[in-house]
């Protein structure tokens, strides 16, 4: 009788199973949710720590889901100008595009916060306020409004301060420079006297060689290179008090993002955190060997000399106090990151070792 019973009680046990293993089977896997996106990209994928980021975050993201997230990087200009990447997305042009939030600044104001800030936070810093602060609802509270959900993807260091084919020892030295510098460090040197022009990347170069411009910044050393500013401008200035880090985002139409499942969600962010650690350590490996090339190519690494530092400062801090004055959101979000620059100063000054001694 027992030994009937048992073997009954197998056969349902083993019904059910087989049952709850059809179902599982037969419902949607949230691993297997299919994305075939288009990625337009405002850097080359060439270029290191700043444009080969959403090239690994891709190419990681393709092999940890099997190829059932798969995005498709473009670069620069193929699908959309570099500087409309943000725009074709809210009009739902493309899903997605890897970006400079401070291209953006024309329409929204407070987006160059996210992506470069003149005497702002080292990269770490900026990090941690976007992971552990208010940064990330911030920014996703902000682009909600324009249709489109930001992730961070890449944060690296500090630009230089620029490359320039004549020596800068002044803010007098500025008026009538015809300089090409994005974010808010183009207002500031538009506040002192400059003529600033916002170029693209790929259209940097020809600008100086034809001496359409007088200087420019764009990225870190290895990355200015890389694009042959060292070939005519000959002066290179440090440190790059405009751009203290620069971040990088993965763009998502609004709509295309609330649409995903948590797992998929969660799967393209774990992915672009790995990118933006990896593209900080890059970023650091690469630049003292390029800069110790710098006298064989006749390139001269300068430093800014303290009196005109401080008068950048001076007017850095005016123009974020204006536009602060101006756009509520830009206030919100600058108060952030001050009361956050705070929070954390007495931990940063006696934490780290001083290095003068070395």
């Amino acid at each position: 009788m027992r030994s009937n019973w048992l073997k009954g009680q197998n056969k349902v046990t083993s019904a059910l199973l087989a049952g709850v293993i059809a179902a599982v089977l037969s419902a949607p896997s949230i691993a297997e949710e299919k994305i075939r996106w288009k990625v337009q990209a405002v850097f080359g994928t060439h270029l290191p720590a700043l444009g080969d980021p959403i090239k690994l975050v891709a190419e990681q993201i393709d092999r940890a889901t099997d190829g059932n997230i798969k995005f498709k990087v473009y670069e620069p200009g193929k699908l959309v100008p570099p500087f409309g990447i943000t725009e074709a997305i809210k009009n739902k042009q493309i899903d997605a595009g890897y970006t400079w939030l401070g291209y953006d600044q024309g329409k929204i104001p407070a987006a160059a916060l996210f992506a470069a800030v003149p005497f702002g936070m080292e990269p770490w810093e900026y990090a941690t306020w976007w992971y552990e602060g208010e940064g990330q609802k911030l920014a996703e509270d902000l682009y909600a409004k324009h249709g489109v959900h930001p992730v961070l993807c890449s944060v690296i260091g500090p630009e230089t301060a620029g490359w320039f084919t004549k020596e800068i020892n002044s803010l007098d030295d500025f008026k009538g420079l015809k300089i090409r510098f994005a974010g808010i460090g183009g207002k500031v040197l538009q506040k002192a006297g400059a003529s600033v022009t916002v170029l693209p990347g790929g259209e940097i170069f020809p600008a100086l060689e034809k001496g359409a411009i007088d200087a420019s910044e764009f990225s870190m050393p290895a990355i200015d290179s890389l694009m042959g500013f060292d070939k005519v401008a000959k002066n290179n200035y440090f440190p790059g008090w405009h751009q203290t880090f620069t971040a990088s985002h993965l763009v998502v139409n609004k709509d295309v993002w609330d649409a995903l499942s948590d797992s998929t969600k969660a799967t393209i962010d774990m992915a672009c955190t790995a990118g933006t650690f990896r593209a900080l350590t890059r970023g650091e490996s690469l630049q003292g060997d390029v800069m110790a090339s710098f006298p064989a190519k006749g390139v001269t690494a300068r430093t800014l000399n303290p009196e005109l530092l401080q008068a950048l400062n001076t007017l850095s801090t005016e123009v974020m106090d204006e536009i602060a004055a101006s756009d509520p959101d830009f206030k919100q979000i600058y108060e952030s990151q001050q009361q956050f620059r705070d929070n954390y100063k007495e931990w940063k000054q006696k934490a780290y070792l001083p290095r003068n001694f070395e």
